[in-house]
């Protein structure tokens, strides 16, 4: 159902009906006075012969007002009703207006010379610099950014999500071969002794761990002897075999050459080329990462890490305190601090953004003023009619009214010339 053109109105638009009947009314009660004015002194020319100036110039000015009511009026409707043609002009000519308008804009208004001259005087980046930098202005920024990337956060499917989660595990975590990579990479560090500090934190470990668990020595070795060994023989045996591993321990830690560490270092190195070459090492880690990771668990894994990050950056942004928007705030400020004071940064940034906005005028300025065409094609006749007057309207009632001065003087002038030359 259409609307009609007062429905379309907004407040400003009721206040400019008000102020284009006013005018109409004084455009119309200035034709009604040259009126009044042609009859009476007609009606006396004869008694009062200087009556005739003022006759001629009402005439005039009758002949003024309504040539200019009907100039005025032919732009929004036909005079009278009547079809005269050329007249109705905006309604009947709207999509030729709309299309003549974009052209206007995109030839004087979107070139690339335009667009260029503009921004590079508008020092856009030292402007931006000066007030991002200012603490309140940065937060703002920061709280505009969290409410639209929570938006967007809400507006994906989880679902989707999910599959393209578990899509890239399996394409760039499952499916390559794991033996390879993982082999080099502990070669690169058995090579570079990375693992030393490895091998100390669980010598130390294991040292603490006798020192607070003697008592799980108690039967480790005498359980295993024969029942006729007497039992102070089995403590010995047990407390030796506790020293000897406290000693042991004690040992490997204190000497980085020990013979252990050595064990450790040839094993690790072995592992490490058997992982790259050994089918049978490579496919024993192959088929241990498959029943880890099976379908179901990469789909479950999937869901877990979405669901994680989902609710954890949805809190974060939720939160002006949380930490991810007081560093997203502070490196704003920061930012803007740099455009503002550093002028290379401003020039590089003004050239970057003068360039891309050339680019997308030079490229796109076509289809941007076609915007125009076609919203004024889509316009109702009548509304856009009334839009238009409502506009414009008051002013061009200043133009009936000026006709009706003019006119008067024309009359009044070509009377008087004509007088004085025919008597």
């Amino acid at each position: 159902m259409s609307r009609t053109p007062t429905q379309l109105l907004t407040p400003a638009d009721q206040e400019r009906r008000r102020g284009l009947r006013v005018m109409k009314g004084v455009a119309l009660g200035a034709l009604l006075g040259m009126a009044v004015v042609f009859l009476v002194s007609f009606a006396f020319e004869e008694q009062v012969p200087a009556l005739a100036y003022v006759r001629a110039a009402a005439e005039g000015g009758m002949v003024g007002a309504l040539a200019d009511w009907f100039a005025v009026t032919a732009l929004f409707r036909h005079p009278l009703g009547i079809p005269i043609p050329h007249t109705a002009i905006i309604p009947n000519r709207k999509d030729e207006i709309g299309r003549t308008l974009g052209e206007f804009v995109e030839t004087n208004f979107l070139s690339a010379e335009v667009v260029r001259t503009k921004l590079e005087a508008t020092r856009i980046a030292q402007h931006a610099g000066e007030w991002l930098r200012e603490p309140v202005h940065a937060e703002r920024v920061t709280a505009e950014a969290s409410v639209m990337a929570s938006g967007v956060l809400r507006a994906l499917s989880d679902e989707d999500v999910q599959d393209v989660i578990e899509q890239l595990a399996r394409e760039h975590l499952l499916q390559p071969d794991w033996g390879p990579p993982l082999g080099a990479w502990l070669g690169r560090i058995v090579e570079s002794g990375a693992h030393h500090g490895a091998v100390d934190m669980a010598v130390e470990t294991i040292q603490l761990w006798l020192a607070s668990n003697q008592a799980a020595f108690a039967g480790l070795v005498s359980r295993r002897l024969p029942a006729w060994m007497p039992s102070l023989a089995s403590r010995l045996i047990d407390d030796t075999v506790y020293n000897e591993a406290v000693k042991f321990a004690a040992a490997v830690r204190a000497d980085p050459q020990h013979p252990a560490r050595k064990a450790i270092d040839g094993y690790l190195d072995r592992l490490a080329d058997n992982l790259q070459h050994d089918p049978a090492t490579i496919g024993r880690l192959e088929d241990a990462k498959l029943t880890l990771f099976d379908s179901p668990r990469v789909r479950e894994l999937a869901a877990e890490a979405w669901n994680t990050a989902k609710a954890g950056l949805l809190s974060s942004l939720a939160d002006p305190e949380s930490g991810l928007r007081r560093r997203a705030a502070t490196a704003i400020a920061e930012v803007g601090e740099r455009l503002a004071t550093e002028p290379p940064l401003q020039h590089r940034v003004d050239t970057w953004v003068t360039d891309a906005a050339v680019f997308l005028v030079d490229r796109y300025r076509h289809d941007i003023a076609s915007i125009i065409t076609d919203t004024v094609e889509r316009w109702d006749p009548a509304e856009t009619t009334e839009k238009i007057e409502l506009m414009v309207g008051r002013d061009l009632q200043y133009i009936r009214l000026n006709g009706t001065i003019v006119g008067a003087l024309a009359g009044l002038v070509i009377f008087s010339i004509a007088h004085a030359l025919l008597g």
